[in-house]
């Protein structure tokens, strides 16, 4: 009959608004009718180790006739990109620190992933493989997750000396570095339990609760307590540094040592005196088990337990137990050395 519109006509033109519509709905944006050229990656979190070789993987499913990959690190809390590698497919041209040891893996012709050697701390976060073609610039997301040790630091001064630049050195004088947020939580699910606050690396101050209890924040849900950004200058708290694998040894000298010997005796055996991320990560890694208090290169004295029991530390939990700060002509403790 005229003026009917067909069952097949009336989908044929309400099903691509219904597609786009659903698509909208779910917050997606509409198919893109242009080419993509980046093959989306398997996995956006690549783990890794300090020290190891590492690759970020991206790949192209077809070349564009003209292109170039840049490669460029997400700095945190920072609306900025370093960048580290840009190839053409043929040449490939490094830059700042990091691209002095990355290159281009080349496994075949459609491959611009990223081999980084000899991982460090600063390594980790997050990556971007931009393809630049001149008509429409793609780039997937990735992310560099190191394996690792969040501990909380304080000077021999007592708690809340730091304001943030302080806390960051402080953390790199110890052989780690500032902690970001999703470690801290990391080491929250592995039983981290702290109530004195610290500086994360993207600037704001927090500190993991276990047990919530009246002098740690008071009554409330376990997790990630937060002070919110802080005043990077004037605000002072402590720290909580991350630290990874080793490549050398930690190993503890007996004795009733001062400071001052104990920096002795760790280099007549080619070794100094380990520092507290050093025995962090050898309580973390090699399983360091000692139940004898040690000097350590800031003058703390400290002692890894890995299997707690009666008469060592007193504590039913894993972890490194502090005796704080003797004085340095206490001879009293061994030492903790530490030789690559």
């Amino acid at each position: 009959m005229q003026g009917r519109v067909s069952l097949p006509t009336l989908c044929h033109f309400l099903l691509p608004w219904a597609f786009t519509t659903f698509h909208r709905a779910l917050g997606d944006s509409a198919p893109h009718p242009g080419p993509h050229y980046l093959l989306p990656p398997i996995h956006e979190v690549i783990h890794s180790r300090r020290g190891a070789t590492t690759t970020l993987p991206c790949v192209l499913g077809a070349p564009p006739p003209s292109y170039k990959v840049r490669w460029s690190k997400v700095e945190p809390g920072e609306l900025q990109e370093t960048p580290i590698l840009i190839t053409n497919g043929l040449h490939a041209r490094g830059y700042g620190p990091l691209g002095g040891r990355a290159r281009m893996r080349r496994g075949h012709r459609l491959d611009a992933s990223l081999v980084i050697a000899g991982v460090r701390l600063e390594d980790e976060g997050r990556y971007r493989c931009e393809l630049i073609n001149g008509i429409e610039d793609e780039s997937v997301a990735l992310t560099l997750r190191l394996e690792g040790v969040v501990f909380p630091y304080q000077p021999s001064r007592g708690r809340y000396q730091f304001n943030y630049y302080e806390a960051k050195q402080a953390c790199e004088e110890q052989d780690g570095r500032l902690a970001t947020y999703a470690q801290l939580y990391q080491a929250w699910t592995e039983g981290l339990d702290w109530c004195n606050a610290g500086w994360l690396l993207e600037g704001s101050v927090r500190y993991p609760v276990l047990t919530a209890r009246a002098p740690c924040g008071g009554p409330g849900r376990p997790g990630i307590r937060s002070y919110g950004p802080r005043d990077r200058k004037r605000d002072r708290y402590d720290a909580f540094c991350f630290t990874s694998e080793l490549s050398g040894q930690v190993f503890f000298v007996p004795g009733r040592l001062t400071l001052s010997e104990a920096h002795a005796a760790c280099r007549r055996r080619g070794a100094v005196v380990a520092k507290v991320g050093h025995l962090y990560a050898a309580w973390k890694f090699s399983g360091l088990d000692q139940c004898d208090g040690g000097w350590l290169a800031d003058g703390s004295v400290r002692f890894p337990i890995t299997t707690p029991r009666p008469r060592c530390g007193g504590l039913p939990d894993p972890g490194v137990r502090s005796f704080g700060f003797p004085r340095p002509q206490q001879a009293a403790y061994g030492t903790y050395c530490y030789s690559e």
